[in-house]
């Protein structure tokens, strides 16, 4: 029998360590960390799903260890410790039997087996964040602060098969700061957008001769911090430092809706591969999952914890599965059953309320002393 936390349909990590699974059918949270191991210096800083079918998740850790979680046993079964480079990790992916990791100061590493030699690669200092391309998980790209976007192909990791070029100088002949916050690959080409700290919204296409972005958009005026593909691939959903979300589409490069309800920093931004379904977290402690089409705000959970990530389930119609009842509670319930069943019934009869005597009524209105009339007569 699978664990209860097979049927969480969102995992999100928090600053002070704890791996949370949200039940949305339920509305309800588990922590999977316990209150008492709870260390700062193992806040979670990245996750991805460690196989297809969504039964491991991996976890990376600010004290640079990558725990490996099981859904199915509901529990944490693998640790390792990855040394190397400076920094907090940036970005986890999974490729065949072995798992990425990138770290701020730039140092990307392929974790293999002990019979395989690990792959290194140093994609420049200042990472913000690495991401995996799901059609070519031996592709990944990076990008930072001062740091552009660069795509790299693990397999032959000399130099970066991708590299981005800076926008052209400003009205002013000034140079244009270079900080990519996040990036993602569109599924089905080879175009990646991105968001920067200075709120723009870039799109490059490395099977073009340009190097620079062919589409830009400006949102807001705060550093983007997160975005997520919508499940057309024709828009994307960017969140900021200060909590505003918009939806950007990507043919036109322009603002579609806003998605209200935020108080804090987004950090992390999620959409469902096939709903219309956004989840996203942050610093004012909230899970929330909006409806893209008509903008609603369907799930909102408060989780204590101040949040950096999450992951999202894959599975459709979750508000009408039938999660199976456990095999232990079945026969309590039986049993709970059987001893009711065995039990004498008892009638209990209403009895109705009597109207009140009359004789005592009369004898209460004897006992009020009268008023007395005050004459209107002189003396």
């Amino acid at each position: 029998m699978a664990s209860p936390a097979r049927w969480n349909h969102v995992w999100v990590g928090s600053e002070t360590g704890i791996l949370k699974g949200v039940n949305l059918r339920r509305r309800q949270a588990t922590n999977y960390v316990a209150a008492s191991a709870l260390r700062r210096d193992e806040a979670v800083c990245a996750m991805c799903w460690g196989d297809l079918s969504e039964s491991e998740i991996l976890v990376g850790c600010l004290d640079r260890s990558v725990k490996l979680f099981s859904t199915e046993k509901g529990k944490f079964t693998e640790s390792w410790q990855c040394l190397g480079g400076e920094g907090s990790f940036c970005g986890l992916a999974v490729h065949d039997s072995s798992f990425i990791t990138c770290v701020e100061s730039g140092l990307l590493k392929v974790w293999r087996n002990a019979s395989s030699e690990n792959v290194e690669v140093q994609v420049g200092p200042g990472v913000c964040r690495m991401r995996q391309n799901s059609a070519q998980p031996q592709c990944v790209g990076t990008g930072g602060k001062e740091n552009a976007l660069k795509v790299w192909d693990l397999h032959h990791p000399e130099e970066p098969i991708f590299r981005a070029k800076n926008v052209r100088n400003d009205w002013l002949n000034l140079r244009v700061p270079v900080w990519e916050c996040d990036l993602q690959f569109i599924p089905g080409s080879e175009k990646i957008v991105t968001c920067t700290g200075h709120h723009q919204v870039r799109l490059y296409d490395p099977s073009s001769p340009q190097r620079r972005p062919v589409l830009e958009a400006t949102y807001g005026e705060y550093p983007l911090t997160a975005l997520s593909l919508t499940p057309g691939a024709d828009s994307v959903v960017v969140g900021s430092s200060h909590g505003d979300v918009a939806l950007i589409d990507l043919r036109q490069g322009q603002l579609v809706k806003c998605l209200k309800g935020f108080a804090g920093s987004v950090r992390s931004i999620q959409c469902h591969p096939t709903l219309p379904l956004v989840a996203s977290c942050g610093l004012d402690r909230f899970l929330r999952v909006h409806n893209i089409e008509d903008k609603r705000l369907i799930h909102k959970v408060y989780l204590k914890s101040r949040l950096n990530c999450l992951v999202l389930t894959s599975r459709e119609k979750w508000e009408e599965e039938e999660e199976p009842e456990p095999a232990a509670q079945a026969e309590v319930k039986e049993e709970e059953d059987e001893l009711w069943d065995g039990m004498e019934r008892v009638v209990t009869k209403t009895v109705p309320k009597r109207n009140a005597d009359p004789s005592s009524q009369e004898s209460q209105q004897r006992k009020r002393p009268k008023k007395q009339k005050r004459s209107s007569a002189g003396p």
